[in-house]
């Protein structure tokens, strides 16, 4: 993982200077404006992770996702983000990346389908930001999807939606 973290940040690097200088994205509502979220939505073929407070969308984030991101999780290493309704359980904040927070893959149907296909469903599935050293790259990290199965979002963005999701809040994620 380190391997491919170091990888694409030079790949990054390289293609931010060659070309052009982007916008780097900046919070537009300061977390104390955000509501408390009851919900998260995640749409992968958007790459957007929308936090939900009684059905509606109090703040969008752009995200990445697995580096083999289209489809459901099968199976531990298939670097997929799975699809389907899960609750956000428990957070670290010491996390490899800055600040994670689980999601409670794999649910008994997840377990049971890896079973019927004698694979392990794999777990460790997360929102978190980024990695220590790469940070500086803020939403540049979206322009591919390169984690293991998580949902990235820049350190930032994992501030605001560490504060406004609490453990035990349902999280969505569609194709």
């Amino acid at each position: 993982m380190r391997r491919k973290v170091l990888i694409f940040s030079g790949l990054l690097l390289t293609a931010s200077l060659g070309f052009y200088c982007l916008k780097v994205h900046k919070s537009e509502t300061p977390i104390t404006e955000i509501p408390r979220a009851d919900k998260v939505l995640v749409l992968k073929s958007e790459r957007k992770l929308h936090l939900l407070r009684k059905g509606k969308v109090i703040k969008t984030y752009t995200i990445s996702l697995g580096d083999d991101p289209i489809g459901h999780k099968q199976r531990e290493g298939d670097e997929r983000t799975p699809e389907g309704n899960y609750i956000l359980d428990w957070r670290n904040s010491k996390s490899s990346c800055y600040k994670s927070i689980h999601i409670s893959y794999p649910n008994e149907e997840d377990k049971k389908r890896a079973k019927k296909m004698k694979v392990s469903p794999g777990g460790d599935i997360m929102i978190h930001g980024l990695h220590p050293g790469i940070e500086w790259m803020g939403q540049l990290h979206c322009k591919k999807d390169w984690t293991d199965g998580c949902i990235a979002v820049t350190n930032e963005e994992m501030d605001e939606i560490w504060k406004s999701v609490k453990n035990g809040i349902s999280i969505e994620i569609k194709k």
